[in-house]
């Protein structure tokens, strides 16, 4: 292994495409790297380069197999606040307990990989849907999706390993899924 980090891979978590709908929706409208993500819950990025990626499947399966898969819910939006007025508004997983424990879990193996463990709080499970502007924006988006919103339930049972290429073929594929055992 080289130990280098890219942008262009991560692992994380993917909805199953049946729930895709109203998520995409939402992102669609609101959200500017849409077309180049599915919706995902990062667990780990930036990641290591694809080459590796073999390797690292090697590595996190027997971790998987120890995990046993878990339910997790859709059900609130949340958001971060960034510079300049500027907010991330985000799907919470709940509970995410069990996301923090699995990237702890898979951050062990490469651990100069913990860019989403250095944010003031650690790591917060997230699936992002948008971004906006301005604060009151922000908080009538996040009303108008919440009364709307119907919680959406799933289990997970694996994480992936995603790459993109260069543009204008950027968009995130699945390269590997490494299912979780327990």
């Amino acid at each position: 292994m080289d130990f280098r980090k890219t942008y262009k891979t991560a692992l994380v978590i993917i909805p199953p495409e049946n729930l895709w709908p109203p998520i995409q929706a939402i992102r669609k409208r609101h959200d500017r790297v849409f077309r180049r993500w599915m919706p995902h819950i990062t667990v780990i990025y930036p990641f290591r380069p694809k080459k590796e990626f073999d390797a690292l499947v090697e590595k996190f399966t027997p971790v998987c197999m120890q995990i046993i898969p878990f339910a997790i819910e859709f059900s609130r939006f949340h958001f971060f606040e960034h510079q300049r007025k500027s907010y991330t508004l985000w799907l919470a997983p709940e509970p995410s307990k069990p996301l923090i424990r699995l990237q702890k879990e898979l951050l062990q193996i490469i651990p100069d990989c913990n860019d989403v463990n250095l944010f003031p709080g650690g790591y917060t499970p997230h699936l992002s849907v948008g971004q906006v502007r301005g604060r009151s924006r922000l908080r009538a988006l996040q009303e108008k999706l919440q009364r709307s919103w119907k919680s959406l339930p799933f289990v997970v049972h694996e994480v992936s390993l995603i790459w993109r290429a260069e543009p204008p073929n950027d968009i995130f594929r699945v390269f590997h899924k490494v299912k979780l055992n327990g």
